[in-house]
């Protein structure tokens, strides 16, 4: 299918409750990343890396999800918390899990007033090492005006929060679309084949959209068809990938001649 043609760095597996494991290539450390269910559409996620044992959290919307996820796979340490904004469906399990389990919480500097439990902040383009694993944090205002993206580059992976979704993106509640155009830029200019895990699962009603105003994409009928293979199955259509977003969202395609114009945007109108 077109969803599996980008994973040149990496094996892919699908379980249970949407477990996804992604072995990097590049290098002898490997990280799995399982999704967690949470609320009613959430995804967060927890990235263990067997290498090192490091284990951290991405957006824990809830605890006891999370909590059973770590049951079920026989972890009991949460070293890392990264939230990529603080809007309560991505943070709501912050202050529980960190006394549980002493985790460090990391987020965006810009949104580090409105972060509970914020123990390490980092701006555009700055950098972490999470016990082995570097990762570089990405400004990416529009939803919130301090939302961040997490890039694992060794991984090859980018936890997107509510900026970029599989077909589309983010809600405008404190940012322009001046600033989402801007971070849908610098997220779609990594790596093609880098996996994309996003806040969540909107796959579906995205396509719908999507279909509507880029209805003769091939790859984009293509992808329309395998979600709602996956979604009559409730197995989740995360992760993606860069190649496939570049492909198929409209938000990264809008300087597509056919797509412009279905739009009726005007000739030499600005992007």
């Amino acid at each position: 299918s077109s969803r599996m043609q980008s994973w040149p760095q990496g094996r892919r597996g699908m379980g249970r409750r949407g477990r996804s494991s992604l072995v990097s290539a590049s290098s002898s450390n490997e990280m799995e990343v399982s999704l967690i269910p949470c609320l009613s559409d959430n995804y967060a996620y927890l990235l263990h890396n067997s290498a090192t044992g490091t284990i951290a959290i991405v957006d824990p919307s809830e605890a006891a999800p999370v909590r059973a996820e770590l049951q079920m796979k026989n972890l009991g340490r949460i070293d890392y918390i990264l939230n990529t904004h603080h809007h309560f469906d991505h943070i709501g399990g912050n202050i529980e899990l960190k006394e549980e389990f002493g985790a460090k919480i990391i987020g965006p500097a810009a949104d580090k007033e409105r972060i509970p439990g914020i123990d390490e902040a980092y701006a555009d383009g700055e950098r972490f090492d999470m016990g082995g694993e570097e990762v570089v944090v990405l400004h990416t205002p529009g939803h919130t005006s301090g939302h961040c993206a997490f890039y694992l580059p060794r991984s090859a992976a980018v936890f997107t929060g509510d900026t970029l979704f599989s077909l589309g993106c983010g809600r405008l509640f404190e940012g322009t679309a001046a600033q989402m155009h801007e971070s849908l830029n610098k997220i779609s200019a990594l790596p093609k084949e880098t996996l994309v895990y996003c806040g969540h699962e909107y796959t579906q009603s995205n396509a719908k959209f999507a279909l509507a105003v880029d209805s003769e994409n091939g790859d984009l009928q293509k992808r329309n068809e395998e979600i709602s293979q996956l979604r009559r199955k409730n197995t989740p259509t995360i992760p993606t990938t860069i190649g496939l977003e570049t492909a198929t969202n409209p938000f990264l395609r809008i300087k597509d001649e056919n797509l412009r114009k279905n739009l009726g945007v005007k000739a030499g109108a600005s992007d």
